[in-house]
């Protein structure tokens, strides 16, 4: 049996990729500003996490009353108190293997210039050194991460010196 018909067997690949009109992707490195302005939550440090699904913010003192929330935010040691809609109630394994149900709010993050609605679990997480992690399912397909890198996309700003 013979498949030589004088064409080759494969269509011959392009030596250009084709342009597309989809922009490219911001970059961002595994630890980024972000803000909950909604929240009232300005500039702290979060951890860009693609291993995780959703988003987790660190949350004391959470109450649940029918479907709002009230919790409280400790960041750069000034408190904030914070009331939010519930959107859902999620069962989360954490890397720990502990499962907890947790309530999940939605709200606004900023990104640098990006603006993104995110789905956000609250939970304690004391143990951990950032107090927001950024899920895949908020940044996927928006940006691409670079695991060696921090503050890519935005700038952490830098203490000023103090004369002594």
């Amino acid at each position: 049996v013979s498949c030589d018909n004088g064409s080759p067997p494969y269509p011959a690949m392009p030596k250009r990729a084709p342009k597309t009109s989809r922009p490219t992707p911001d970059v961002l490195g595994w630890q980024e500003c972000v803000s909950l302005p909604a929240l009232g939550l300005r500039r702290f440090v979060a951890k860009i996490d693609t291993g995780a699904t959703s988003c987790a913010l660190h949350a004391e003192d959470i109450e649940v009353e029918g479907e709002r929330v009230r919790f409280r935010v400790s960041l750069a040691g000034r408190r904030f108190r914070c009331v939010a809609d519930i959107v859902d109630r999620k069962r989360i394994r954490s890397s720990s293997g502990h499962s907890e149900e947790r309530p999940v709010i939605e709200t606004e993050v900023a990104l640098g210039p990006h603006r993104i609605a995110a789905r956000i679990t609250l939970t304690d997480r004391t143990d951990m050194r950032l107090p927001m992690l950024l899920g895949r399912e908020s940044i996927g397909g928006r940006f691409l991460v670079d695991p060696a890198r921090k503050f890519v996309l935005t700038r952490k700003k830098k203490r000023k010196a103090t004369a002594s």
